[in-house]
């Protein structure tokens, strides 16, 4: 009796400490009545857009999604604004597990080298072009293989308009890029091409670009008009230059740590949010895009329109060089896309 007093004892205190210990899930009643419990896990999704952003709109519904196709047992925390930090902290931080989920694009490359060849500025000729690419075989592949080579799972390519430049001094041809200190992300292809088109390109973190172009540290930087609005650029930068160099996503990316502890129901709810909340992100970027311009220029932004065909020149011996080294068939696939 004595034995079996002491094994039960010792359940009860494992219970206990599995319990304090639980980490980010917690219980509550399965209804109102309290009749049954579930365990409700909460989610982290981190991306570095404000939130007036496009991205956070998209995420707080893909939140919502979650909520609603798992009946409340997964909770999808969202933190704007590169709370949880920038974007190389939220790729590290799902490898290890400590990230859930995040919106991040070209940093990518970073962590599978192939994705570089999407950052080549005037790859995707218009919006169309990169739509086929991502949501076809192509697109299907690149996320297999980041899965595969660095640990990430790529639920949904999102769209962004495109990236254009904005600086204190009116750019219309190449010669007027010589010497410009141009914020650019830390990507290879990018900080590549700006120098070949005779700028002078600074990596740094998005978190860190107004204050530097505040101060005079840089003179330029080059975002969608979304990300330009939403970090209030236009108080620190005169013009905006209709570049359209780069026609790019963001890829709404989850730990694969975390999908593995999630159930096979929970992974299919998951799986059918993300989806759903990519139509209704790729509605609202388009449908705002005129939209913000208006309001760069009320702000006092002169809008400038230039031929690009040199600028196309340009980076042509980028596009050669990056497709040799990460992936001849690749670019071809993708330049060859119709």
């Amino acid at each position: 009796m004595v034995k079996r007093m002491t094994k039960l004892l010792l359940v009860l205190a494992l219970a206990l400490v599995a319990t304090a210990c639980g980490g980010g899930t917690e219980t509550q009643d399965a209804n109102a009545d309290g009749s049954g419990q579930k365990e409700v896990v909460k989610l982290k999704l981190g991306h570095i857009a404000t939130e007036n952003d496009a991205w956070h709109k998209g995420a707080l519904k893909f939140a919502e999604l979650v909520e609603q196709k798992t009946n409340g047992e997964v909770i999808v925390e969202v933190f704007p604004s590169s709370t949880l930090g920038n974007d190389r902290d939220l790729i590290e931080g799902m490898q290890l597990g400590s990230v859930d989920f995040a919106l991040v694009a070209g940093v990518l490359s970073n962590f599978y080298e192939p994705y570089s060849i999407l950052e080549l500025p005037y790859l995707f000729r218009d919006k169309e072009h990169l739509e086929k690419v991502l949501y076809g075989p192509i697109g299907e592949e690149l996320k297999a293989e980041l899965l595969e080579n660095a640990q990430l799972r790529g639920l949904q390519f999102w769209m962004r308009g495109p990236r254009e430049l904005t600086a204190n001094k009116k750019v219309e041809t190449l010669e007027d890029l010589k010497g410009l200190k141009i914020r650019v992300p830390e990507i290879p292809a990018s900080l590549a091409a700006w120098e070949a088109m005779g700028a002078t390109p600074t990596p740094m973190a998005f978190g860190e670009v107004y204050s530097a172009l505040q101060t005079g540290v840089i003179d330029a930087q080059e975002n969608p008009r979304a990300l330009i609005a939403s970090s209030k650029f236009q108080e620190v930068q005169k013009y905006l230059m209709k570049t359209d160099h780069v026609f790019g996503y963001v890829l709404l990316t989850m730990s694969d740590i975390t999908y593995n502890k999630l159930t096979p129901e929970q992974q299919k709810a998951i799986e059918e949010a993300a989806k759903e909340a990519t139509d209704y992100e790729n509605q609202l970027v388009f449908e705002l895009e005129d939209q913000l311009l208006e309001e760069l220029t009320n702000a006092g932004m002169e809008f400038v329109e230039l031929d690009v065909a040199p600028f196309v020149e340009a980076v042509q011996p980028v596009h050669q060089e990056f497709a040799a080294k990460y992936g001849q068939e690749l670019y071809d696939k993708i330049v060859n896309t119709k």
